[in-house]
């Protein structure tokens, strides 16, 4: 069998990697310091949330509590 050479629709985009454009974008605009001081300022949010999460929830994630040696008072027959 043979193969029969046809076109390759949308050609074009094999060559979208030689293609270099004349245009530039504009500039980035630099962010205002309330913008970066906003952005500071959530972060540290965040990870004073996560740090005291975690220190709140590790007692309650601690095994060596003296809840298992401890007899109610109906166990002992009162």
């Amino acid at each position: 069998m043979f193969r029969r050479r046809e076109p390759v629709p949308f050609a074009f985009l094999a060559e979208a990697d030689r293609f270099r454009s004349n245009v530039t974008p504009p500039p980035r605009e630099r962010a205002s310091a309330g913008q970066i001081a906003g952005r500071w300022l959530l972060g540290l949010t965040i990870v004073a949330g996560l740090v005291g999460s975690l220190v709140l929830g590790m007692p309650a994630l601690s095994t060596d509590t003296p809840a298992q040696h401890q007899q109610s008072q109906a166990s002992q027959g009162r």
